[in-house]
């Protein structure tokens, strides 16, 4: 019941609408970008909903009574990093944030900050109450020893991991001090925990998940404007041209990137009928994009403390045709065959690695050359969660690998195949997909739909 009425408390507070920073009148595929004010409540209202009902399930179900966070200015923990509000850009010197569960019956889960300030929303959301003024005790880690002290917690899990870079957050030197602050029949009761931090930053809730398609699709509105006739000339424009076109376009619709956008070209080294192109590949000529080449782009954007991650194809059009070659759309049909079979093994509780070999061995016994290299999204864009294969470790990736595919979780399926062209004279190409989806624990779905065409560029002749 109290879960129900944080989330009817979560919907009255959540504005319905908001004013946009600005809005792509010319091309109507572009969702309007919010204003950071408007961002900035989104954000702080999600982080609440998620702070009370994440956070007590996820302790419970790992038998922890009690988290303790604890990173410094410029060398953040990455899971204190999106458990402050919207308007801290950092930790203020050194940041402590404490969970306690003193049970349900007792008040549930209690959260503070061992901090000269409360951490608090825009909208005035509660997030961290302060446990610490200065004036009456100088010394931070005392006050934390006395708060711990007074809870007498079971467990103290921090955030330190040998396998997940996003859940080892704690530093040596801090990792040190609390342990030196600790009495000796606390101390005992440390342990290194990578379970909350994973499950916090893996988790997405259905409030995110409600805005998460307007994200992917500002992001393949993007690729699909910089994979056109309006950005690329045949002959004239390089693939380093379209990158930083969209790092501009990026920057000027007032997002971030989390990488920078990579461009590539696949070309026909000769026609099936014979002809051949040896000065194209040649010198920089190479990185000119010419009629017939097949282009690539890998692109991400973050907005709304989210973030995607896109693979798409083009193709340009050479002189009287009006569609890409019979074979290179049979290529990305099996490409897309490679994505069907992938999702079609995702299962809650079956482990990364279980789920690479399900799909190698289904997918070649159907005859396709695959390469999957699959990872969550969210928070961060490679994110926490199994990882399902790496591009150089296609037998299973260990650690990583072994960790269970888990309800309500984003992902970018990153896959590749290997296809020969008939009207390349049978040259090989590798089609490159990746498309961000979410699985609810039963069902997987993209959330903006996947590429199943070439993106085509046309030209004058």
């Amino acid at each position: 019941m109290k879960h129900l009425i944080i989330f009817i408390i979560f919907y009255l507070l959540f504005p319905l609408h908001s004013k946009a920073y600005t809005q792509q009148a010319e091309n109507p595929e572009y969702p309007a970008v919010l204003s950071m004010r408007d961002r900035a409540i989104i954000q702080d209202n999600w982080l609440y909903y998620r702070l009370n009902t994440i956070i007590p399930n996820l302790m419970r179900k790992n038998n922890v009574d009690m988290w303790v966070l604890i990173a410094r200015e410029y060398n953040e923990d990455p899971v204190i990093s999106t458990m402050l509000p919207a308007t801290w850009f950092a930790s203020r010197r050194r940041t402590i944030l404490v969970f306690h569960d003193r049970g349900e019956e007792n008040g549930g889960v209690e959260r503070f900050a061992i901090s000269r300030y409360a951490l608090q929303g825009v909208n005035g959301q509660k997030l961290f109450p302060a446990k610490w003024n200065p004036e009456k005790e100088p010394d931070q880690w005392k006050r934390l020893r006395t708060l711990i002290e007074e809870r007498n917690p079971k467990v103290i899990a921090v955030n330190s991991s040998n396998t997940f870079a996003l859940a080892d957050g704690i530093s040596h030197s801090q990792h040190q001090a609390l342990f030196d602050t600790l009495p000796d029949q606390l101390k005992g009761r440390t342990q290194s925990h990578d379970a909350l931090a994973i499950g916090w930053l893996e988790t997405r809730t259905k409030p995110e998940m409600d805005r998460y398609g307007e994200i992917v699709q500002l992001a393949h509105a993007i690729i699909a404007e910089g994979f056109s006739e309006s950005v690329i000339t045949p002959g004239i424009t390089s693939a380093a041209d379209v990158s930083w076109w969209y790092r501009d376009k990026i920057r000027s619709l007032g997002l971030q990137t989390w990488f920078h956008p990579s461009v590539s070209i696949q070309r026909a080294k000769r026609l099936a009928d014979g002809q051949s192109f040896p000065e194209l590949f040649s010198g920089a000529n190479q990185s000119i994009i010419q009629k017939g080449d097949v282009i690539h782009v890998d692109f991400g954007i973050t907005y709304l403390g989210l973030n995607t991650d896109t693979q798409h194809h083009g193709y340009i059009l050479r002189n009287r045709e009006k569609d890409a070659p019979e074979g290179l759309k049979k290529a990305l049909a099996t490409g897309n065959r490679l994505q069907d079979i992938l999702v079609s093994h995702y299962k809650a509780g079956r482990s990364g690695n279980q789920a690479l070999k399900l799909t190698r061995t289904q997918a070649i016994s159907e005859g396709i050359n695959p390469s999957v290299y699959t990872h969550p999204i969210g928070y961060h864009g490679h994110g926490a969660g199994a990882t399902i294969g790496l591009w150089d470790q296609q037998g299973g990736v260990k650690g990583r690998g072994d960790y269970p595919i888990n309800s309500n979780t984003a992902w970018s399926i990153e896959l590749s195949i290997l296809q020969n062209i008939p009207e390349w004279n049978n040259q090989e190409i590798r089609i490159m997909l990746e498309e961000d989806g979410y699985f609810n624990g039963r069902d997987f779905y993209y959330i903006d739909g996947r590429q199943k065409s070439f993106h085509l560029i046309s030209h004058s002749e």
